[in-house]
């Protein structure tokens, strides 16, 4: 009976939220039911037949969740997921409230999670996941997450109690792979491209350790940052053999996103889907808000691509280098979602991938400590505008941008939904 109070009061709550646009109403229905029965979560799942995903990573996570919604929807199935990235166990309270029955049922053949990084054990705990995609692990938030060996080892002993869940792993990357050691029900996926290979290690490269004895790893290539051909010549211990490499199709351009595609493929394919479901399915994917996503603004196109630590702005940086960008705007937050510290912002390679011709618009919360990385990337002060107001700078690059040209915005997390909300007057969370 208190369930059924609590999706009730949730769901008023989260139609008082969207009816005055102050949010989605995507964490207070799922922190206010958590906080009278903390099991809210386990409850409503072990009464329905959902099958349920959860998807973890530094990078690549709402894309991913995005991606195997998008498939599984083409094939028919009914599907719920956290839409507004709340990745919190709030999120996922507060999105099962949502799409709740007033009787405390669930009817949806899937839930899509995507988790937190430090959220994960609790959560594999209250879900006891059928599925659990693991993505990567980057350096991020060190003030909020510690070391990414940190994390790896805790969501090492999560899975050890998961008996009956199925892994989907990046065999590119060891600390992920590594999670697959001595489990069963666990199928990996990488990349096999020589086209995408390099011999040479970016400096913001993370994981090159043995996780399994702490000896050096040596690469044979890499795709980008750790990922790529790895083994541990003290222990043994080595690259798993990817069961899927490629896909026909990629919706969204980049590195990055290739293993995304790559990881929502390998599971469609476990779940006996064909592949010209796939395939059509991909070929109709919208990419999920801030990632690629793309936005018209007094007919001019804006495409945003969130950035959040080292890779993912290098990463971005080098996807966009590739479409021949004529207005760049960067943001950078130093807000709770974003990590209080910005020294990462020392390991982007700006010197690398900067295009002379591109003009450069520079906001955010910590704006002149962007000026500053930029100044020693060698950057003349005449290619890049600052500006102390987010909203400023936007109609800045907008008014230099063509009728048939792009805005990019490469922004931290708080500052791509300031951006948006400025440019759709509508927030998301």
């Amino acid at each position: 009976m208190i369930n059924i109070l609590l999706i009730f009061i949730g769901k008023f709550i989260s139609s008082i939220s969207r009816t005055f646009n102050l949010g989605n109403g995507s964490t207070w229905p799922g922190h206010i039911a958590l906080s009278i029965n903390k099991n809210f979560i386990t409850d409503l799942l072990k009464t329905s037949k959902t099958n349920t995903i959860l998807i973890i990573g530094t990078n690549g996570k709402t894309t991913t969740t995005k991606l195997l919604q998008t498939i599984l929807e083409h094939t028919g199935k009914r599907v719920l997921i956290n839409s507004s990235g709340a990745n919190l166990l709030n999120g996922i309270a507060s999105s099962l409230i949502i799409h709740a029955l007033l009787n405390a049922r669930i009817k949806k053949d899937f839930a899509i999670f995507e988790v937190d990084e430090n959220v994960f054990p609790a959560a594999a705990l209250f879900i006891k996941p059928d599925f659990v995609i693991a993505l990567n692990l980057f350096r991020d938030q060190l003030d909020r997450y510690g070391e990414i060996d940190t994390i790896s080892k805790k969501w090492k002993d999560s899975i050890k109690n998961l008996k009956n869940t199925n892994l989907i792993l990046n065999s590119d990357d060891p600390q992920i792979a590594y999670l697959g050691k001595d489990v069963e029900n666990v199928n990996y996926f990488g990349m096999e491209s020589k086209s995408l290979e390099n011999i040479t290690l970016e400096h913001s490269s993370d994981s090159l350790l043995c996780p399994n004895c702490g000896k050096k790893l040596s690469f044979s290539a890499y795709y980008f940052s750790h990922l790529g051909k790895w083994k541990c010549d003290n222990c043994g211990f080595k690259r798993p053999s990817p069961d899927i490499t490629h896909t026909p199709f990629y919706p969204i351009p980049g590195t990055h996103a290739m293993y995304d595609v790559l990881a929502s493929v390998l599971l469609a394919k476990k779940l006996k889907i064909s592949n010209k479901v796939i395939e059509k399915s991909l070929r109709s994917f919208k990419p999920a808000f801030g990632r690629q996503e793309i936005i018209v603004s007094n007919g001019r196109q804006i495409q945003f691509f969130l950035s959040k630590n080292p890779t993912s702005f290098n990463e971005s940086l080098k996807t966009i280098t590739s479409l021949n960008p004529k207005n760049l705007l960067i943001l950078l937050n130093d807000r709770i979602p974003d990590g209080t510290d910005v020294s990462w912002i020392w390991d982007i390679d700006f010197e690398k991938l900067l295009e002379k011709n591109t003009k450069l618009y520079v906001s955010g919360d910590r704006v002149y400590d962007l000026a500053l990385r930029l100044k020693y990337a060698g950057i003349s002060r005449e290619n890049y505008k600052t500006f102390e107001n987010i909203s400023d700078a936007i109609n800045s690059g907008l008014t230099s941008t063509g009728a048939n040209d792009t805005l990019y915005i490469l922004p931290t997390y708080s500052a791509m939904l300031e951006a948006r909300k400025i440019l759709t007057g509508k927030k998301i969370l």
